[in-house]
């Protein structure tokens, strides 16, 4: 296992192992629990500057479509114009503008989420999980971290008036990220 101190190890470029990663979101549902879901299908690149932490970048493209919360029926209706518009707007992506360093395990990743067509600047908290050889002889890193954004800064608005006032879908969506990437040769 190494720990973030010797980051400069990990130099390199990364491929997002789908396969065992996840890029999920929670939201509140009538105002008295969680939904949780997450798409199944998505790529991305992580190139780390062990030495330079701040030139340390990451993009990843979702496919919209692949979304599941484990309910057929919400799932269509979140693919529709109502939610993600998945005609339209089949890709969601995140594409880093800058990265730090917050402490030795600790990191910042800034950058460009595009949802519906509309840009805005994020900053996720990642926590560096660690790095393993597996199985196969691959060297793999893990990264998890989550952020909360206003579904309707991204043209996200569809909702419905309880009858004991409320609404049934909450405006913040948290977005989860469990990354485990593989180190190109």
């Amino acid at each position: 296992m190494t720990t973030a101190t010797n980051l400069s190890e990990l130099t390199g470029d990364y491929v997002i192992d789908a396969s065992h990663s996840r890029i999920g979101f929670v939201a509140r549902h009538a105002m008295v629990t969680k939904v949780r879901g997450a798409f199944n299908e998505f790529d991305g690149k992580i190139k780390i500057d062990g030495d330079k932490p701040e030139n340390t970048t990451a993009e990843v493209t979702v496919k919209v479509a692949s979304i599941d919360t484990r309910n057929a029926q919400r799932d269509g209706h979140l693919t529709t114009n109502d939610f993600l518009d998945v005609e339209t707007y089949p890709e969601i992506k995140f594409v880093s503008t800058s990265a730090k360093q917050v402490d030795e395990d600790n990191f910042e990743i800034t950058g460009d989420l595009t949802i519906k067509d509309v840009t805005k600047s994020i900053t996720i908290p990642f926590a560096f999980e660690g790095v393993a050889i597996d199985p196969f002889g691959n060297t793999r890193v893990g990264f998890e971290g989550s952020h909360t954004i206003n579904r309707k800064d991204y043209g996200v608005t569809w909702n419905a008036a309880l009858e004991t006032g409320g609404v049934l879908v909450s405006e913040k969506v948290v977005l989860e990220f469990e990354i485990s990437a593989i180190k190109q040769a």
